[in-house]
Formats: C-alpha cells, structure tokens, sequence
C-alpha cells in the first residue's frame, strides 16, 4: 500500500495524546457511579483487572502497529495480515463505530452546555451548534495534520485538568470508612463492571488510524500505547477512590454527575462549575480527536479501491484527506442532529471488540511472515500467540454477553458490509479475493 502525499508529522507526544483523548470520554464523568453500583466498595480492583485484560489486548496493538505503518490503524493490520476482504469489514467496523460514537458524544456535549445554558437546548440552536462544531473541526483538519494533532494536545490537557484537580484537593477529604474493602463480588457482576470498563478504555484502535502520519511507527506506537494505558489506568482509580471516599453509598446513586457532585462537597459550587466545565471539554476533545483520526480509515478504505476513489483524495495544499474529512463530518453531524443512532449505539462496543479481535488475530499473522514497517526492528510480544489467544479469548468471553437483538443487528451490518465490498470488488476487478 502507498502512502502518497501524506507527511509524517505525528510523534511520541501527539500520538499519545490522541490516545488517552479518546479513552477519557465523556463516560469519565459518570463512570465511578455505574462501577460502584455493579461492584460496591470492590470497584477499584475490577478497575486493576480491567486494566490488565486492557494490557493483553494493547499489547497486540503495539506488535501489529510496529510492523505495519499505513495510514487505518486496525484495518491496515487486519488487511496486510488476512487480505482485503478481512481488511475491508475491519475498516467498515472502525469506521461505523467511530460514527456512532462520535455523534453520541456530539449530543453530551451540547447537553453539557444545555447545563449551563438551558435555551442551548433548543432544536434549531442545539442543531446550529452541531453544524458549527463540525464545520470548524473539518476546516482545521483539512488544513493540516499537524494542526489538528495540536488541537488535539491542546483539549486533552484542558479537559483532564478539573479531574485532577479534583482528584488532588478530594484525596484529603476522603473518609476510610467509604473506602471499607466490602470483599469480591461475584463472577457475574465483576463480569459485567470488566464489560463496562472495557468500554471506558477504548479508543487505541481508533487514534492509530494515522499511521500514515507517525513518525518512526516501530517506536512511537508501542511507546505511545503504553505511556497512555498506564496514564489512563492511574487516572481512572485515582477518580474512582476520590468519588467513592467522599460521596460514600452515595456515589451508586448519583449516575448523573458523581464527580460534580464529589467536587461540591470538597471545592464548593465553583469546583461543580468546573467539572461541569470539564465535562464540556472533555466531550469536545473526544470529537475532535475523532475528526483527526477518523477520517484516515474513510481514506485507506478509498486507497486500496475498497470504496470509491475520492475518498482516498490529498488536498494539493495541505497534503490531508480532504474528502474523507468532509465526508466523515457530515455522517457524524446528521447522525448528531437526528439522533436516529441512539438505537444502534450499544452496537458501537460489539463493533469495536470485532475489531479487537481482528488485531489480536493480526498480531499472531504478522509476526509468523515477519512483516516490517519500513524495514525498521517491531515490536516483539514475548511467549509468541500465548498472549494474542489469551486476548482473544478475553474478547470473545465478553461478547458471549450481548443480547439476541444485538448479535441479529451486528450480523445484519456485517452482511450489509459484504455487499459493498461485493459490489467494490466487482467495479475493480483487480481486487484479490481474500
């Protein structure tokens, strides 16, 4: 695959950044509620399990990115390792994921902002500001990567400063009394909190889209996954102690706004002004970090015929993927405004899971044909496929948890995608059948 007209330009720093941009979401905000309210007093050691299962599958990200640096993260993995066919349904799953997402986390962001100022909540405003929101993040995107990976520096340092301010003034008003160890929870509701954690951790497979754009990808990936799922779990139980040693019992039933609420008690109501804030911030970075990243899967899906060929368009000027920029922004904003994604939102966890196990699966296929990114040394996982099987493992245990309706509807996408590729691969004949 070529990689034509794109620069490298995303290091250490900017792809790390982007990481924990998209796992620390909007769900950062209600997240120590819905834990506490599955595990009790025992959340902050499903967060260390979740936190290792989370390991097992980085690690396989970290292995397959070193090896392979074209531009669409997970599907390039997934399309060097099994073919196109394999590659495309990866890409389709990434790119339908980061949609829904995205326009989910639109809708909190407004709502956030509708808290401050109600008449916001308006249908033509809240649309406008939709439109807005999408329009500038389009432009500056379109005008460089290297603007849009600054954009995205620049929000995540915003949107984490309330939560660690919270977390340092809360730390002292914690009582020990709400942090009693209440002993494990069964297997059933530690199952279902490991579920819910997994969601919160997500987002690797989505910022490693720009491949295409890092620098030296054999050491930046690996060190950037790590640095962010270290930085990530330390802030998650760091939150979960504070919320759950101020509010006590109470934090199970606050679902709404527990760090806000954690913030009023310790900093008064400019502290839940601020959470309030952050919680704005925090949706707005997730949004931009998806107009950054995102986009680039519209564009490798378009560079290897997969779609048509305008998708995989460089502006003359800017050297980006201006077409696929539009395009994505556009999906996301329609879905934002009608809101017609609500119903397929729980779907965005089982299409990112799919691609989990796509990359765990890749990881094995990649080190077996040794297939190296620009020739540099990857990065090797020791015990060979021992720990891709155990992640893959892990994913297809936490899959076995969805519903009737949910796996009708994912079988239902992935025969909706076949049909495009189908259809591709027939007005390109050239195209392998994977």
């Amino acid at each position: 695959m070529k990689e034509e007209g794109l620069i490298r330009a995303v290091g250490v720093r900017g792809l790390s950044a982007g990481i924990v941009n998209y796992t620390i979401g909007a769900g950062i905000f209600v997240l120590p509620a819905l834990v506490a309210a599955k595990v009790g007093g025992a959340a902050p050691v499903v967060y260390l399990i979740c936190a290792v299962a989370m390991g097992l599958i980085v690690l396989c990200f970290a292995a397959a990115g070193s090896r392979v640096s074209e531009s669409g993260g997970a599907y390039a993995y997934a399309e060097v390792a099994f073919g196109p066919y394999v590659g495309f349904m990866v890409g389709i799953s990434l790119w339908l994921s980061a949609i829904l997402a995205s326009a989910s986390v639109a809708n909190v962001f407004v709502d956030s902002l509708t808290q401050l100022s109600p008449s916001i909540g308006t249908p033509v405003i809240r649309a406008s500001i939709i439109l807005i929101l999408y329009l500038v993040l389009a432009v500056i995107n379109v005008r460089g990567v290297r603007i849009g990976s600054g954009v995205v520096q620049g929000v995540t340092v915003a949107k984490l400063a309330p939560i660690l301010v919270l977390i340092a003034a809360g730390i002292f008003a914690v009582k020990s009394s709400n942090l009693a160890w209440p002993g494990m929870p069964n297997a059933t509701d530690t199952a279902r909190a490991v579920i819910l954690l997994i969601f919160a951790f997500m987002g690797v497979e989505t910022a490693l889209v720009v491949g295409g754009e890092v620098k030296n990808p054999a050491r930046t990936v690996p060190v950037s996954i790590f640095t962010a799922l270290g930085f990530v779990a330390i802030l998650y139980i760091g939150i979960q102690v504070v919320t759950q040693g101020i509010l006590g019992g109470e934090l199970a039933s606050n679902t709404k706004a527990p760090l806000a609420a954690a913030a009023k008690v310790v900093l008064g109501r400019g502290g839940e002004l601020l959470v309030v804030a952050g919680a704005a911030i925090s949706t707005l970075g997730y949004v931009a970090g998806d107009m950054l990243a995102a986009p680039r899967m519209l564009f490798a899906l378009g560079r290897d015929s997969l779609l048509p060929s305008a998708t995989a368009a460089v502006h003359e000027r800017y050297r980006t993927p201006h077409v696929a920029i539009v395009i994505h922004a556009l999906f996301c904003a329609v879905l934002a405004i009608t809101g017609t994604f609500e119903a397929l939102a729980v779907l965005v966890v089982l299409l990112t899971l799919l691609v989990y196990l796509s990359v765990c699966l890749a990881s094995i296929q990649l080190q077996r044909t040794n297939v190296r990114a620009d020739g540099a040394v990857p990065f090797t996982i020791a015990g060979g496929p021992i720990v891709p099987i155990l992640a893959s493992a892990i994913i297809v245990w936490l899959m076995s948890n969805s519903t009737r309706q949910e796996a009708i509807a994912l079988a239902a996408m992935m025969v909706v995608s076949t049909l495009i590729y189908l259809v591709m691969r027939a007005r390109r004949p050239a195209i392998a059948v994977a």
